[in-house]
């Protein structure tokens, strides 16, 4: 793993559809007011209850591209049908200027921003069962039947990758995965880089 040493800190918070990584963001917010939020853009439309900026800054597919072709984001990728980018601007500034600024992305987007910000701590959340990934997908009713089948197929893919993280939490409970994000985070900011976590046992209910 890479040093956590620098003004800033960038933490990148990964899942499947569905894993609970939105979720997990919004409460370590809600706890840590002085973090801040990296909001992607993305093509696909605003669903109920979403607010333009702060979920997600919502645009259509030629912005984004001419976006992409101005070097404004840091990653970007089509998933799930629709693109999505993150701003290099919030990173940037966090990285120069001190704090913490948590990421909300997919496994593509993770791998990216890895790359380009290499003493990012990368953590990974799995649902409990691939049984629950698909019940929690469902429940949401935010897609087609075909939407939901490209969605379990990538969240499957997604899962492959684990070992590519930093750390991995198994969301069993929402409230308890939050509070070991929270701990993860708070310690490697001080320089602890060691927690115990065996990757290939935690992805083992998945065989």
């Amino acid at each position: 793993m890479q040093s956590s040493k620098g003004k800033g800190k960038v933490i990148i918070i990964s899942s499947p559809s569905g894993g609970g990584k939105t979720t997990i963001c919004h409460k370590l917010l809600r706890k840590n007011k002085q973090w801040k939020f990296s909001v992607s853009c993305t093509t696909r439309q605003k669903r109920k209850g979403e607010k333009n900026g702060r979920e997600y800054i919502f645009v259509d597919r030629p912005e984004f591209i001419g976006l992409r072709r101005q070097g404004f984001f840091a990653e970007s990728a089509r998933v799930h049908l629709h693109y999505y980018g993150t701003p290099c601007g919030p990173l940037d500034k966090v990285v120069n200027k001190g704090g913490v600024i948590l990421l909300d992305v997919d496994v593509k987007g993770a791998a990216s921003i890895k790359k380009k910000y290499p003493q990012s701590l990368s953590i990974f959340i799995l649902p409990p069962s691939k049984a629950e990934l698909k019940r929690r997908l469902k429940r949401r009713g935010t897609e087609t039947k075909a939407q939901l089948d490209v969605r379990l197929n990538n969240a499957i893919a997604e899962m492959e990758q684990h070992n590519r993280f930093d750390y991995i939490i198994i969301n069993k409970d929402i409230n308890e995965a939050a509070a070991a994000a929270d701990h993860m985070i708070k310690s490697w900011t001080v320089g602890v880089t060691h927690f115990g976590r065996n990757k290939s046992k935690a992805y083992s209910v998945y065989k």
